[in-house]
């Protein structure tokens, strides 16, 4: 008897000792200072500089523990696309690191932002000419790493968690539209894209808005599991941007996944949007940490399995 209390002590204790799942400022602030520093180079597809953004990225997954996906042998999906524009051919990679799932391993939750950005761009009068797109998207990427460590600490999740940082959205989600073209579509129960979420929002402090909110329900399970913290998601107010087909949730609502964009950026007068000014200076980090959090605590049910979203709804002359 003796013996059994021992080891009921024991385990007691190694319960105890078991790290806490958090999401932490100065982790957030790490993140989104790295990601879009000078040494960056804004991050365009194609260039050194989005190449340093993605060995960050890879470096960190590997650190978290994150898997490979598929048949991959790193977590790069590598690939040669046309720049639309010049006619360039480019190289570049999606950063895809995987958290299997318990129960429902074959059933996938996606969590993505783009590292891409728009580079450096030199212009008469302009002193600054390094775009670091520290809100667009770096502040979505931290996001994402943030939520790969959170979610393997706190390793609950039923289903299986993909996140996936993308390149070359900026050239016209080109990243995420390869990446569709080689997933079965009916394997992907949810769609989780951070873009820009280092603002106040226009519905206040503590508040996120997503983009299609009326085309799945998955807003409504978010909302429901939002209720009683503090913290709400509203619909996207600014639907006269077709914000829900600009970023890379599109790509895969198009395949008919409840893929939807978190936001909490005023975009209608957001003067630092594509511009040389979007530095980590002019960011909030207590609102992405509180959007990061809540972006946990939203999606929660979905990424345990006890609630699955309706699929999107996609009209036919958006396909």
């Amino acid at each position: 008897m003796k013996k059994y209390y021992s080891l009921l002590l024991l385990c007691l204790v190694v319960l105890s000792c078991k790290k806490e799942a958090v999401i932490a400022p100065k982790t957030v602030k790490k993140h989104l200072y790295t990601l879009s520093d000078d040494a960056m180079e804004g991050r365009k597809a194609g260039t050194p500089g989005i190449e340093k953004a993605a060995v960050y990225i890879e470096n960190e997954f590997k650190r978290i523990g994150l898997t490979t996906f598929d048949t991959l042998q790193n977590y790069r999906q590598t690939f040669t696309f046309t720049n639309r524009r010049t006619g360039a051919e480019i190289t570049s990679s999606n950063i895809i690191g995987v958290l299997e799932g318990k129960t429902k391993k074959d059933e996938y939750v996606i969590v993505s932002a783009h590292y891409d950005h728009l580079g450096i761009r030199k212009k008469e009068g302009q002193l600054d000419s390094i775009y670091n797109g520290a809100n667009d998207d770096a502040s979505g990427v931290t996001g994402v790493l943030a939520l790969a460590e959170y979610f393997k600490e706190k390793g609950d999740n039923e289903r299986s968690i993909l996140f996936v940082a993308f390149t070359a959205e900026e050239m016209g989600l080109i990243g995420s539209t390869h990446f569709g073209k080689g997933i079965d579509a009916s394997k992907f129960v949810a769609g989780i894209n951070l873009e820009m979420i280092g603002k106040t929002s226009s519905f206040g402090p503590n508040t996120a808005w997503l983009t299609g909110f009326d085309r799945s329900d998955f807003g409504t399970i978010v909302q429901k599991n939002l209720e009683g913290t503090g913290y709400s998601l509203h619909p996207d107010p600014y639907k006269k941007f077709n914000l829900f087909f600009r970023s890379d949730n599109a790509s895969l609502a198009r395949l008919g996944v409840p893929s939807h964009t978190f936001s909490a950026t005023p975009i209608d007068v957001d003067k630092d949007y594509h511009q040389a000014s979007d530095e980590a200076e002019t960011l909030d980090i207590t609102v992405i940490t509180e959007t990061i959090k809540a972006v946990a605590k939203g999606t929660e049910s979905i990424i345990k399995g006890t609630d699955t979203p309706t699929r999107v709804i996609i009209e036919e002359k958006d396909k």
